[in-house]
């Protein structure tokens, strides 16, 4: 087994980075060589923006490169909560903000050329319990009334066709789509380079300080100095921004994979080939790779740790549930096993703005690997003095109580979903 991800093992490394001293002055610095930065960069650099992209790893090495893999439109939340909570006006954009990442995703793929083997193919939200159903059927009658039409309620007997596993029912969304992340990310950087973007690895930021015209940042490989200032760090966000620090929780996220299946295994699993998330707090989401292996990952351990050791607990947890999902799977081999740290905001949903004159987009809690490169692309247009598109502008942010940098607080958290999930 190997404890690294698969997307990133299965993908050729960015060759297109800066090798020399980090200096000079700059329209724009953006933090984080993730999907948010690098899709910023890129409409930045096809602007004529002078741009550069600060990344404390490697391109693609945070949440873009150790996610499931999956694109899905559609809140993570229930809708009618999110109207409740954020407006009918705000959760109606935000929604159509997802829809939109999924195009924004797909154009820019054609545009650049880039092979990630994209493919629409719907996504299913499955109902573990027959009181989940009802919850999703009344999601549904919502969302189809009033904002997506082309989402389809799927009874128990429906499911059989997409997957081989019983559950009570689903709500597919249809503009869903998957790709692989770690091919995309490379291919990102590359075209975000070849438009003029300068993309340097191994440069995390360790001071930031306001000048009168911007921004003067010190990485490892040097100092420089920048007009304006994006941050697109997420859970991985340094001890330099407290204010982003404070309202962002890092959770881990745990995703394991089999030896690719054979053609009859993959249709007793899942014969729809979707995207596929359960409905239990604690849940799980999966779907089948390029090369026909099973992707399978959750909330295995609310830790906020990610290494081999912590990696392999919670790959124990995840294969124990997958065997439970598809007994036909039991035994199989495990040929990868990885974790990552998701930027979870209070609430579960993403923010983007301005902040003290900082530039950000994160807090995707989950969801960010098809919102992010799409919100990258807005803010860049903000920045750039275009139309200002940000579904959450001015959203309000207050701080998580208690809550400083290091999210002790997340076993507490843990027992309170596994409680909710024996319970409904």
């Amino acid at each position: 087994m190997k404890y690294v991800s698969y997307w990133r093992d299965t993908a050729a490394a960015f060759a297109g980075g800066h090798t020399g001293p980090v200096e000079g002055h700059y329209d724009v610095a953006i933090i984080g060589g993730g999907f948010t930065g690098l899709g910023a960069a890129l409409q930045l650099a096809k602007a004529g923006a002078k741009v550069i992209v600060l990344e404390a790893d490697q391109v693609g090495s945070g949440a873009s490169g150790r996610n499931g893999g999956h694109l899905n439109n559609g809140l993570a939340h229930s809708f009618l909560a999110a109207k409740a909570e954020l407006g009918a006006e705000r959760a109606i954009a935000l929604y159509k903000a997802f829809d939109d990442s999924i195009d924004t995703l797909e154009r820019l793929i054609a545009e650049e050329n880039i092979a990630c083997d994209f493919r629409r193919c719907g996504k299913l939200k499955l109902a573990s319990k027959p009181g989940h159903f009802e919850g999703i059927a009344r999601n549904f009658e919502a969302i189809n009334r009033e904002v997506d039409p082309e989402t389809k309620l799927l009874s128990a007997t429906d499911l059989k066709a997409e997957i081989g596993s019983p559950f009570h029912g689903g709500m597919l969304f249809k503009k869903s789509a998957m790709m692989h992340m770690g091919r995309f990310a490379a291919g990102l950087a590359t075209a975000a380079n070849r438009r003029g973007a300068i993309i340097v690895e191994q440069a995390a930021v360790t001071e930031q300080v306001q000048e009168a015209k911007g921004y003067r940042l010190t990485t490892a490989k040097g100092t420089l100095r920048a007009e304006q200032v994006l941050l697109a760090t997420g859970a991985y966000t340094p001890s330099a921004f407290g204010y982003f620090r404070r309202r962002i929780i890092a959770v881990g996220s745990f995703i394991i994979a089999t030896r690719p299946l054979t053609a009859a295994e993959a249709a007793s699993v899942l014969p729809g080939n979707r995207t596929y998330v359960n409905s239990m707090n604690i849940g799980n989401y999966f779907r089948l790779s390029p090369d026909n292996r099973l992707i399978f990952g959750g909330r295995a351990r609310f830790s906020a740790t990610s290494d081999q050791r912590s990696d392999a607990k919670s790959g124990t947890i995840l294969r124990a549930a997958m065997e439970r999902m598809f007994p036909q799977l039991a035994g199989i081999d495990i040929e990868y096993c990885w974790g990552g740290l998701v930027d979870m905001t209070a609430d579960r949903y993403p923010r983007a703005g301005r902040e003290g004159g900082l530039w950000y987009a994160m807090g995707y809690s989950g969801h960010g690997a098809q919102l992010s490169t799409h919100l990258g692309t807005i803010m860049a247009d903000a920045m750039l003095g275009r139309p200002d598109k940000n579904p959450m502008k001015h959203a309000p942010w207050p701080v998580v109580p208690g809550h400083f940098g290091k999210p002790w607080f997340l076993p507490f958290v843990g027992a309170y979903y596994k409680t909710l999930d024996w319970i409904r």
